[in-house]
């Protein structure tokens, strides 16, 4: 019996949060499907990427739920935060109100988890992405902003790719 768990996946919930349009799921398509889609396509409610990797020698089904951004899809997202191992903050470098929201959106999470210490169970990355652009927000804003909230952070282009699977393997799989 004790066998048979360990060949079964474990499996995780991550999820994305963020401004609209700050590339949330062109990081999940980059990295679940290995493409990145051009053209901008608003995320209706939540939308939903699913992967496995190997962590540990163990098998891990990764499912990532890309949340809306756009404040009319609130009551879609509350239902989402709660059991998530691992929160994906994403923000755009090339806009600097983006960054800016990512205070906005840890106070969401903390209203709707409403426990304290199911918020310090969750695994939390800062993503910093769209670095092929001309940026607004320094490395070193992001970095220390990360930083004074105990947050890895990671530098990244989900058009070029650079940078996302870094994120995953070393960020978010660290769980």
């Amino acid at each position: 019996m004790e066998k048979e768990r360990n060949k079964r996946p474990i499996r995780i919930k991550i999820i994305s949060m963020g401004n609209a349009e700050v590339g949330k799921s062109c990081i999940i398509k980059r990295y679940c499907e290995k493409r990145f889609v051009h053209k901008y396509l608003a995320t209706i409610g939540i939308d939903y990427g699913v992967t496995k990797v190997t962590v540990k020698n163990r098998e891990v089904k990764v499912n990532i739920f890309d949340m809306a951004g756009h404040s009319i899809f609130y009551d879609v997202r509350n239902e989402f935060y709660k059991d998530t191992q691992g929160a994906l903050l994403v923000y755009d470098v090339s806009d600097r109100s983006s960054f800016e929201s990512l205070d906005h959106w840890l106070t969401e999470m903390r209203n709707e988890i409403g426990n304290a210490s199911e918020m310090q169970n969750v695994f939390y990355v800062v993503c910093a992405n769209k670095t092929d652009l001309k940026r607004k927000v320094d490395e070193s804003d992001g970095r220390l902003w990360a930083d004074s909230k105990g947050f890895r952070y990671f530098e990244m282009s989900a058009q070029t790719g650079e940078g996302i699977t870094e994120m995953f393997q070393v960020g978010i799989f660290q769980l």
